[in-house]
């Protein structure tokens, strides 16, 4: 997968992530499979216990099925995940 900013309008249900930069501290590190996302939250599968993680005060680390990794701050990624597939991105960095 080739890392541009289209890489926000991926679907990241099923996805490897990891918690990297939180304003929580229990929950930096946390790491597990995405299994549910709405517009504020992202939903980890770890250690078979579902945990919620608010997308604007954290930092994420996907790994893609093709194993590429990328690190995105969670305030990008804040919409329904329909409307975030949907939307036009401008250059990011």
């Amino acid at each position: 997968m080739k890392v541009t900013p289209d890489i926000i309008r991926q679907e990241i249900i099923g996805t490897d992530g990891k918690v990297v930069k939180s304003t929580c501290p229990s929950l930096k590190g946390l790491s597990g499979t995405i299994v549910n996302e709405t517009r504020n939250t992202f939903t980890f599968l770890a250690e078979g216990k579902k945990r919620m993680v608010a997308k604007d005060s954290s930092t994420f680390r996907f790994r893609f099925f093709d194993h590429t990794e990328v690190e995105i701050k969670g305030s990008l990624l804040v919409a329904r995940p329909e409307d975030r597939l949907k939307k036009s991105i401008r250059r990011l960095w």
